[in-house]
C-alpha cells in the first residue's frame, strides 16, 4: 500500500479516472462527495457523502484525517485548503484558466487579445478588471497560504463523457436532426483552450507520480494539440459520417455560434502547456482528434434531454427557423459580389508558394 488519497469530486467528468488511477498507484482511496451522483466506475472505493462547500461540514466530516494525497477536484478551494492544513503530505488543486486578465474581455488588452500563447507568468486580473476572474486568482493566493507544498492545475474547459456542458452537443444533436448546415463564427478559426478528461485526469496524475517536480508549482493543462472550432465541427461531421454546409459569416452576425465560440469576441485563448510538458513529461494520451471523436460518439449514445440541464448550460434554443431565416438572407447577401473593377487582382506576396501558383509560373517562364 503506497498510502492514503482523498479525492474530493470524484464522480465528475475527470474524478473518477484520478481515483481510478490512485487506486492503480496503490492508494487507499477515500472519495468525498455530496453523494447525488453515485457512479459504477468508483462504487468499489470508500466514499463520504456532505456539503463539500460548507467549511463546518468539512471539518466534520473530515474530523481529524490525515492523507499522504489530496485532490481536490470539487468545492470551496479556500476553505478545503485551510480545513486540511497540516493535513495532506501532497495537495492538488484544481482551478482554471479564466483567472488570467482578459479571458473573460479580451477587449481589455490594445489591441483585444490574450496574449498568445498565455504562459503561467502572464498577467491575472485585478478586481477591477472582473470580479470572477480576480476570485479565481485570490483563491490561488490563499490556497497556497494554507498548502505551501500544493500542485495547482489551471484547467481548460473541459470536454468527455459526463461533462455538464457538453460544447460538442451544440454540433452532435444539428447532426442527429439532419440540419443541411450549421453557422460558423469568422470561418470557425478561433482557438479556444479544451482538455479532454482522460488526458487532464492524466495531468494531475502525473504530478502525484513526481511529488519532487510538481510541488509548489502551478501548471497551465490541456490538449497538446489546439483545435479550431471549424476543425471539431469537421471531426464530428466525418466522425458521424454527415455532409452539410459549413456556413462562414462574420461572428457578429453568427448569432447561432454563439455557444460554440463562448465568448463574444472571436480572438485566440490559447494556454501554454510547455512547463507541464517539460517539468511533468506530460503528453496527451489521446490525441485531441480522436478525443473528439470519442466525445461525439459519447453523446451519440448518451444524448442529452431536450431543454436539459446541459442545454441550458450550453445556452444553445436549437432555433433552426431562425437559423434558417439567417442562412437564407446571408446567401442572397453574398450572392452576387459587386465588379470591383480591378485591373490588377492583389496577390498574396511573392513568397506565396500554395494553390494557384503553378499555372501562374508555368505561364511566365522563358
Amino acid at each position: 500500500m503506497t498510502g492514503s488519497a482523498l479525492v474530493i469530486g470524484g464522480t465528475g467528468p475527470t474524478g473518477p479516472l484520478v481515483a481510478l488511477g490512485l487506486e492503480a498507484r496503490g492508494y487507499e482511496v477515500t472519495i468525498l462527495h455530496s453523494g447525488n451522483h453515485e457512479i459504477p466506475e468508483v462504487a468499489g472505493l470508500v466514499h463520504l457523502h456532505g456539503d463539500v462547500f460548507d467549511e463546518d461540514g468539512l471539518r466534520q466530516i473530515l474530523d481529524h484525517r490525515t492523507f499522504d494525497v489530496v485532490v481536490a477536484s470539487y468545492g470551496r478551494l479556500r476553505s478545503i485548503a485551510d480545513v486540511l492544513r497540516g493535513r495532506v503530505g501532497h495537495f492538488i488543486s484544481i482551478g482554471g484558466a479564466p483567472v488570467y486578465r482578459g479571458f473573460f474581455d479580451p477587449a481589455i488588452h490594445v489591441p483585444p487579445g490574450l496574449p498568445i500563447p498565455t504562459d503561467e507568468e502572464a498577467e491575472l486580473a485585478t478586481e477591477a478588471d472582473d470580479g470572477k476572474s480576480y476570485r479565481i486568482g485570490r483563491t490561488e493566493e490563499l490556497l497556497f497560504e494554507a498548502q505551501p507544498k500544493a500542485t495547482h492545475f489551471r484547467y481548460p474547459y473541459v470536454y468527455g463523457p459526463r461533462q455538464l456542458a457538453p460544447r460538442e452537443w451544440c454540433v452532435v444533436r444539428r447532426i442527429l436532426d439532419h440540419r443541411p448546415f450549421i453557422i460558423l463564427p469568422d470561418d470557425g478559426l478561433s482557438l479556444i483552450p479544451f482538455g479532454y478528461i482522460e488526458n487532464l485526469a492524466h495531468a494531475l496524475l502525473l504530478a502525484v507520480d513526481r511529488p519532487e517536480a510538481s510541488m509548489g508549482q502551478i501548471f497551465n493543462c490541456g490538449d497538446d494539440e489546439k483545435l479550431t472550432i471549424r476543425q471539431v465541427v469537421e471531426i464530428i461531421g466525418d466522425e458521424l459520417e454527415h455532409d452539410w454546409d459549413l456556413l462562414s459569416m462574420p461572428a457578429d452576425l453568427a448569432i447561432p455560434a454563439r455557444p460554440l465560440m463562448m465568448n463574444y469576441r472571436t480572438t485566440h485563448r490559447v494556454m501554454d502547456t510547455s512547463k507541464l510538458q517539460n517539468l511533468l513529461g506530460y503528453r496527451d494520451v489521446v490525441p485531441a482528434r480522436q478525443a473528439v471523436r470519442l466525445a461525439a460518439r459519447w453523446l451519440v449514445d448518451n444524448p442529452p434531454e431536450a431543454g436539459g440541464y446541459e442545454e441550458s448550460a450550453l445556452q444553445d434554443p436549437f432555433d433552426y427557423a431562425a437559423e434558417d431565416r439567417l442562412a437564407s438572407w446571408w446567401r442572397t447577401a453574398i450572392g452576387e459580389p459587386p465588379d470591383l473593377g480591378y485591373v490588377e487582382l492583389p496577390g498574396y506576396g511573392k513568397s506565396y508558394a500554395g494553390p494557384g501558383t503553378r499555372n501562374v509560373r508555368a505561364s511566365t517562364r522563358i
